[in-house]
């Protein structure tokens, strides 16, 4: 059961081509004007990203603040905002609550970079925040299917991508947008054979490669780490079906940013799929006490992953009261962020009738059931499953 909405996710890949093979395009010769790349203010934002992705987002955001007082016309300060804003939305992409500021800094930074991009020397940076600022909220737009928006700003960073093209000789960290590249420019057409046309703008890459590139960011580099094993830890999951891999990634980020809700339930997630179900327990209750304790981020998508894990380990424990109390959980997490669509609800729910039948309860079991064909396609396994249930109760006569 590997439950992955992937169209947003999809688009967002195709927008993000154009930022990532421009992201560290930077010739060393060059390097040397680049605010960017300037070391004394990479020391001074390395412990505001490090409270940015452990969800420390106001002493993050204090950090960027001081960059902005510095740096006031640069695009810098302000696209790391909005980054800060972006790892906010993360744990639940469907709450709009940060929307706003999220593009209020990544419009200023746009701002900014356009003012630099008019400076020859500058140019190359400008190009940079520009690419970055209008990826980003392409990703936003997708993920709000506010198409039209989305492929417009996909088409303002792909404006940007031969301005930052330069040779050099690749170190780990100017690896991570390659790795990228190489990977997402070979499996969108071979994936999404609809797409071809639009690819041609784009130069072929090598898939395995590509990958070999992101393990090595992943393992030497250090400013673009967390994000490359961010990339890793999806890619081998969901597209690579290399599960141990993403474990492995998942549980590096889960023990480096203990307090990222997303990588806390990737990580439980990972644990439960590859059977480790004495870690996943543990891990998932954590998990559960962060979403009950309101910790930053940890809210209803976490506690329904947590509660769904819970309950399957508790289930083959034979356990069934605590099974029903955790499938309870799932089943009232994914009604309260109105998740109707998701296999964690539904697989739940099926858990819940099959107890409930148990119990002597029938008209509860086939409430879930009822529940379940409501908003499940026919074809789908768990659809076929309550259909079979109800058949199987009422030949019994339940």
């Amino acid at each position: 059961m590997v439950f992955v909405g992937r169209r947003p996710f999809i688009f967002f890949i195709i927008s993000f081509l154009s930022l990532l093979n421009a992201v560290f395009c930077y010739s060393a010769d060059e390097d040397d004007s680049l605010l960017i790349a300037d070391m004394n203010v990479q020391i001074e934002a390395t412990q505001a990203l490090n409270d940015m992705y452990n969800f420390k987002f106001r002493a993050a955001w204090q950090q960027f603040y001081f960059l902005k007082k510095k740096y006031p016309d640069h695009p810098l300060p302000y696209f790391l905002m909005g980054l800060n804003e972006w790892w906010k939305i993360m744990p639940n992409l469907d709450v709009e609550t940060y929307d706003e500021r999220f593009l209020a800094y990544m419009d200023t930074s746009i701002m900014n970079a356009k003012r630099l991009y008019e400076i020859p020397s500058m140019r190359i940076e400008g190009a940079f925040f520009l690419a970055a600022s209008y990826g980003f909220k392409a990703r936003l737009y997708s993920e709000r299917k506010r198409w039209i928006k989305a492929a417009t700003h996909a088409n303002r960073a792909l404006n940007y991508l031969d301005d930052c093209r330069g040779k050099h000789e690749l170190s780990p960290e100017l690896l991570f947008g390659d790795g990228l590249y190489n990977y997402f420019s070979v499996w969108i057409p071979d994936n999404y054979p609809q797409l071809r046309p639009f690819l041609i703008m784009f130069d072929k890459g090598d898939k395995e490669l590509g990958l070999e590139q992101l393990r090595e960011v992943a393992h030497n580099a250090f400013y673009t780490r967390t994000e490359a094993q961010y990339w890793l830890m999806r890619i081998l999951f969901t597209e690579e079906n290399d599960t141990q891999g993403a474990l492995h990634e998942a549980e590096y980020l889960h023990k480096t940013y203990p307090d990222n809700a997303y990588f806390h339930r990737y990580y439980a997630r990972m644990l439960f799929y590859t059977g480790r179900y004495a870690k996943a327990k543990a891990v998932s209750e954590d998990l559960l006490m962060k979403v009950d304790s309101s910790y930053t981020g940890y809210e209803a998508v976490s506690g329904r992953y947590a509660s769904f894990f819970l309950a399957k380990i508790w289930e083959s424990n034979f356990d069934k009261d605590k099974a029903f109390y955790y499938y309870k959980r799932a089943k009232d997490f994914s009604e309260q962020i109105g998740a109707y669509k998701s296999g964690y609800y539904h697989y739940s729910l099926y858990g819940l009738a099959k107890l409930y039948h148990e119990q002597g309860d029938d008209l509860k079991a086939r409430k879930c059931l009822i529940t379940i064909r409501k908003n499940t396609k026919r074809k789908s396994p768990v659809n076929k499953l309550a259909r079979d249930f109800m058949k199987a109760m009422k030949k019994d006569g339940s």
